[in-house]
């Protein structure tokens, strides 16, 4: 289905630019399959956060490889990279960092916190109580931190790589509405298959994966490929795809809290990084429809009576897809 509406030196310059984004994604990716195997999806949606300039939620039991996949995202990227392990005892003031005064200069000096990188990696992030949390909620929705009366930029590019375990397991606490709502997708990285499990096995018996993986791109390269995802097409008519979409969520009986505006926006740069992967200059229905439950459902509250009847939100954001009528090209 083609709803591609650009003509002319445009449409061939745009045509060229998202080339070179799928190229560099492919590195990215096969740089990430080195250490991860057997998860094609998982890393496509991770590939399409990272172009989208978006925040990652990956949430699992322990031991399936959440922080390996968040590390090794983040050495494919010639960046700068910092890791928070989150932990009961946690304060704000060690992620955002604080002002040390010195005696001697008389004046009070600001360490940055290790919120100040192009990557962050935050492992088991709801272990933490939700006021360390909160620290993050600034940085992730507006790229910049306020700290002892200053506001500090963040550096282009910007993501962080979350990782939970389920909120019902011990030492965890349910991240707020608001934390995770600014997550651009969530996904569960799952029990690897039997032959790539085997395969784990030889390729990690020697040494961990991670220490051979060689950056493929720069942070720079990463800005220029993120603007141009940004110049991908999206029709009138998918537009209104995404927005009937979303609002089918918030009429949702089964459902007491539906998706953000601010999912309608994630979920509209989400297609786009995604058409770029996949060689397009424009999004069709399928984009919206292959990113819609990652994207939408980690946003959405049951109502007790459909937790009851053992639904998940997963499942109200695939029929609210085969319910809503596709658009038909123009």
């Amino acid at each position: 289905m083609s709803l591609d509406t650009h003509h002319g030196d445009r449409g061939d310059d745009v045509r060229a630019d998202v080339g070179e984004v799928a190229a560099v994604a492919d590195r990215v990716r096969g740089a990430i399959e080195s250490v991860i195997e057997g998860k094609p999806e998982v890393l496509r949606v991770a590939l399409t956060v990272l172009l989208a300039e978006g925040h990652l939620l990956v949430e699992d039991v322990p031991g399936v490889g959440k922080t390996m996949l968040a590390k090794a995202l983040a050495r494919a990227v010639d960046c700068s990279v910092q890791r928070i392990q989150f932990t009961p005892d946690l304060l704000p003031s060690d992620i955002t960092g604080v002002s040390v005064y010195h005696q001697e200069r008389r004046e009070f000096e600001f360490n940055p916190g290790p919120v100040f990188a192009n990557i962050v990696v935050g492992d088991e992030i709801n272990r933490a109580s939700p006021k360390t949390q909160a620290a993050l909620l600034e940085c992730m929705a507006e790229r910049q931190v306020s700290v002892d009366g200053r506001t500090l930029a963040l550096e282009r590019p910007f993501m962080v790589v979350a990782t939970q375990n389920p909120s019902d397991m011990e030492g965890t606490y349910t991240l707020p509405e608001a934390q995770r709502d600014r997550f651009m997708a969530r996904v569960s990285v799952g029990y690897p298959s039997p032959q790539a499990e085997l395969d784990m096995i030889d390729s990690h018996s020697a040494g961990s994966p991670l220490e051979d993986l060689a950056p493929v791109t720069g942070a720079a390269q990463l800005r220029d490929l993120s603007d141009r995802v940004r110049e991908v097409h999206v029709a009138p008519g998918v537009r209104r795809y995404i927005v009937d979409l979303v609002g089918a969520t918030r009429v949702a009986p089964e459902l007491r809290l539906g998706a953000s505006p601010r999912a309608t926006l994630h979920l509209v740069r989400a297609a786009r990084a995604h058409a770029a992967l996949e060689g397009r200059h424009y999004v069709v229905p399928d984009d919206v429809q292959a990113l819609a439950v990652p994207v939408l459902a980690h946003r959405l509250l049951l109502h007790p009576q459909a937790r009851m009847e053992h639904l998940s939100p997963e499942q109200i954001v695939a029929r609210a897809v085969a319910r809503l009528p596709v658009p038909g090209p123009r």
